[in-house]
């Protein structure tokens, strides 16, 4: 009899440590989100990428307030204003040496359009595949996947035709992020693009909350939940046959909830026990 997780592709993050964030991470106090960041950092250099924003100002300040005394050797910022500059020597050399990346907040879309597919995406991609941490907040975590939620309505039933997404940069397979989850109402879009490809899980995530990927494996940190919506064993939707504007029917959908300590195999769809 064989086991439905092995015929799957493998879902997770080749090597290194993705820390991705819902938004609204404290930023004083205890800060376990940037405390997770920092102590993978092993107090070497962290890129602050603030290109997911219109206007950066403020951004980047407002991190080195919140990676003070958290063992972080140098903190630099990186802003992407037009495409060329992800290929100038100058953009690249903020890189060198980095053990981190931080995508700020803003629109996912800037980061794809300003960064995917240039050498600057392959210097990101070297940290991680070297054993490196990349970090993402709100659009900065939607951005990690292959295929990522750009736009939907939030607090109210999904319904089939009001959902945008787009390639992501494909740091994590096989999943799809929301973010600003419960504070947003965000389950019905989520529902409805795991319904669109029920082989990937959706994974929404609450505000001062983030999930640490490594390999197969995430852990959830910090104050609120997250949410884990499984759609492989959906027995009837009406997605492709329905109208755009008709609510969205899903049965037999599988949803787990997430609290801080608690972890999850993404390969084989279950959650972990609770660490002590």
């Amino acid at each position: 009899m064989s086991n439905k997780s092995h015929d799957r592709p493998d879902a997770g993050v080749s090597q290194g440590t993705l820390v991705i964030i819902g938004g609204h991470e404290a930023k004083g106090g205890e800060r376990p989100i940037l405390q997770e960041v920092a102590r993978r950092v092993r107090g070497g250099k962290l890129v602050v990428a603030t290109v997911a924003s219109h206007k950066p100002e403020g951004y980047f300040e407002s991190y080195q307030e919140g990676f003070k005394d958290l063992n972080v050797g140098e903190l630099v910022e990186l802003y992407v204003e037009e495409r060329a500059q992800a290929s100038l020597p100058e953009t690249l050399k903020l890189l060198e040496g980095a053990s981190g990346v931080f995508f700020s907040g803003g629109d996912q879309l800037r980061i794809t359009s300003q960064i995917g597919d240039t050498p600057v995406e392959s210097c990101i991609r070297e940290i991680l595949e070297k054993g490196g941490v990349i970090a993402g907040t709100s659009a900065g975590a939607s951005a990690m996947c292959e295929t990522m939620l750009v736009k939907g309505t939030s607090e109210e039933s999904h319904h089939i035709g009001d959902l945008r997404m787009a390639p992501g940069l494909g740091l994590i397979r096989d999943v799809i992020i929301d973010q600003h989850f419960a504070e947003r109402g965000r389950i019905g879009r989520l529902l409805g693009a795991v319904a669109q490809n029920p082989r990937v899980l959706g994974i929404g995530i609450d505000e001062d909350t983030a999930i640490v990927v490594e390999g197969e494996q995430l852990r959830v940190v910090g104050s609120g939940a997250v949410y884990v919506a499984d759609a492989s064993g959906v027995t009837s939707s009406n997605i492709a046959e329905a109208r755009r504007d008709a609510p969205l029917s899903l049965h037999d959908v599988k949803l787990h909830l997430l609290s801080a300590g608690n972890g999850f195999d993404l390969r084989a769809r279950r959650p972990l026990s609770a660490r002590s």
